[in-house]
């Protein structure tokens, strides 16, 4: 599977896990399931939009990467990015939602970002291996020699 078809089966796999992932932590930390649930939808449909540019923009430099595949540090780098990204994006997001103050929304998304590492790479590497690697990672055919 590549492409575009590709993207959305990966995003809407991966924010559906996240979802119930993030209700389920929020709820933990005192707040109620409407709370909860809204906030997580609200950041999940935040994070769609960041993954489709985040992956996007990653598999075009992978593309242009002489080592090719998805090794141990390159799955790091890819989801300590995204990672960052989307902190960036949802902080104030959280604080807004939750009418909590930014550095308590900071807090919050600092717990959920390293449950998100984790659960980031874990899923990457779970999908790849059912969906195959993208082309981006796919090791070049050898090119025939000239002369």
């Amino acid at each position: 599977m590549q492409g575009i078809k590709r993207k959305l089966v990966y995003v809407t796999l991966f924010e559906a896990l996240a979802i119930v992932l993030t209700s389920s932590l929020v709820m933990l930390v005192g707040f109620d399931l409407l709370h909860a649930g809204s906030m997580a939808l609200a950041t999940s449909a935040t994070a769609v939009v960041w993954n489709l540019v985040w992956n996007s923009g990653f598999e075009c430099w992978e593309a242009r990467q002489v080592k090719r595949g998805r090794g141990f540090w390159r799955r790091v780098g890819h989801a300590v990015g995204f990672e960052l990204g989307l902190t960036v994006l949802i902080v104030p997001l959280i604080a807004w939602w939750l009418q909590i103050r930014w550095w308590e929304a900071l807090a919050l998304d600092a717990g959920l970002t390293l449950m998100f590492l984790v659960y980031t790479f874990l899923f990457n590497l779970g999908f790849d291996r059912v969906f195959g690697l993208p082309l981006s990672a796919q090791p070049r055919e050898p090119q025939p020699a000239l002369g």
